[in-house]
């Protein structure tokens, strides 16, 4: 208990300091600093344990590094990371954009996972990683999901456009339950695999079982949320539902991280319900409090992996391994969204099919739940094998958040310019 308090003061520690060396001097997208210098803490880190392996401070390095990410997400945090991002949904604000949105979240991200399992598969063959193809596939709708906290945070510094912007950003949150429903399919052809169980009966058990947990308990959490009239009841009644749904599903071999989702889903539609005949005070805490907790999970989380960083790389053939990834899911999500374009009616804002894509493709960051996702694998595949779909999954999670977030400035900017009123407008002058 004591040494995990000491691990939870040191992330905690890193959190604050870099995110006022961010505030003050570097003015950096928040999540992008916490990564950025928490990669440059870990080298540091390593160098100190290279040079001076009896300091004290070495120590505490040994003590963070044995700090279990995996028990941390799929036991600890995981199941609120999914509500928070699915309860901030605002139902009724779909109508307008509901084919888009819908194209974008459901038919992009299974297209996504497809395309990079396919491009997976025959790097796999080429490198001689003996990879099946529902082990690729499983890859795939792993690194598909995008991430809403990273995505909307550094695109709005850019003023996009609202129409723009909501898509974005209503792909991002609804594509984390379509993720993790194609992760089930997937993982349960790779499980029926191995196991010999049939095919259907893993999915359906993992998910329909999930998506019938999550429906009856927040059911049964919904007379408290709406009569009581106090914030923190609504809160707490909330937390009660997930972790719940998300401790019965985990009991039964149902899929917890999809009970997470439905309960916030329902949770979001509760919210609205009840939003006409409560105090807005009431629900303005509500909705703080899990915007608080979900950037304070998310903040912890960016720091381990930045922590991360350094032992990633020295996996054997990570680093080619990680190259190969990382174009992989370049090219599957400019695949996907290009085909989506063609499905989703007109493009908002005058942007054209091209400039859309390069948008969507190079601000498609990736988060905590690919990682959750790839670090669930454990069980089902050889211990090569996962650790090479974590090892890559991290890769792109630093690519994307690093890589993509600092120059999606100067890709948007460079895709206004080609907008066909500001081409005009140039023209004129």
């Amino acid at each position: 208990m004591q040494n995990a308090l000491n691990i939870f003061v040191v992330f905690m520690i890193l959190v604050v300091i870099l995110g006022i060396i961010n505030e003050r001097f570097t003015h950096l997208t928040y999540e992008i600093s916490l990564m950025l210098f928490s990669m440059i803490v870990g080298v540091i880190g390593l160098l100190i344990e290279v040079f001076t392996p009896n300091a004290p401070m070495t120590n505490l390095i040994g003590t963070i590094r044995s700090f279990n990410l995996e028990t941390f997400l799929m036991n600890g945090v995981l199941c609120f990371m999914l509500f928070s991002g699915s309860c901030h949904l605002k139902l009724h604000d779909f109508k307008e954009q509901a084919r888009a949105v819908t194209v974008l979240s459901i038919v992009a991200t299974f297209l996504g996972a497809v395309f990079y399992g396919a491009l997976f598969y025959g790097a796999s063959c080429l490198l001689g990683l003996g990879f099946s193809i529902p082990v690729c596939l499983m890859f795939g709708s792993i690194v598909a999901p995008t991430d809403p906290i990273a995505a909307t945070s550094i695109l709005n510094k850019f003023g996009l456009p609202k129409k723009i912007s909501f898509l974005i950003e209503g792909e991002s949150l609804l594509n984390d339950g379509v993720g993790v429903a194609l992760f089930v399919c997937f993982s349960g052809m790779v499980k029926a695999g191995s196991s010999n169980e049939n095919f259907f009966l893993v999915m359906g058990r993992e998910l329909f079982g999930a998506i019938a947990v999550g429906v009856v308990i927040s059911l049964v959490c919904y007379p408290i949320f709406a009569k009581t009239k106090d914030a923190s009841r609504k809160v707490f009644t909330s937390l009660l539902a997930v972790s719940a749904s998300y401790l019965i599903c985990e009991n039964l071999d149902f899929s917890g991280a999809i009970a997470s989702v439905v309960c916030g889903l329902l949770f979001s539609f509760f919210r609205d319900k009840v939003e006409a005949t409560s105090d807005m005070e009431e629900i303005k805490k509500y909705d703080n409090f899990w915007d608080i907790l979900d950037s304070l999970l998310n903040s912890i989380l960016y720091v381990v992996l930045g922590l991360s960083f350094v032992f990633i790389l020295q996996m054997p053939q990570m680093v080619i391994i990680s190259l190969i990834a990382i174009v992989a899911n370049l090219i599957a999500r400019g695949g996907s969204v290009g085909v989506c374009t063609f499905l989703m009616g007109k493009i908002p804002d005058g942007y054209n099919r091209r400039g859309f894509t390069v948008l969507l493709t190079w601000g498609g960051l990736r988060g905590g739940l690919c990682l959750a996702l790839a670090m669930s694998t454990a069980n089902m595949v050889d211990f090569r094998t996962y650790h090479i779909i974590l090892g890559a999954t991290c890769a792109i999670v630093f690519f994307t958040t690093i890589v993509q977030g600092l120059t999606m400035k100067k890709v948007y900017r460079q895709i206004e310019k080609h907008l066909p009123e500001n081409a005009a407008r140039q023209a004129a002058s």
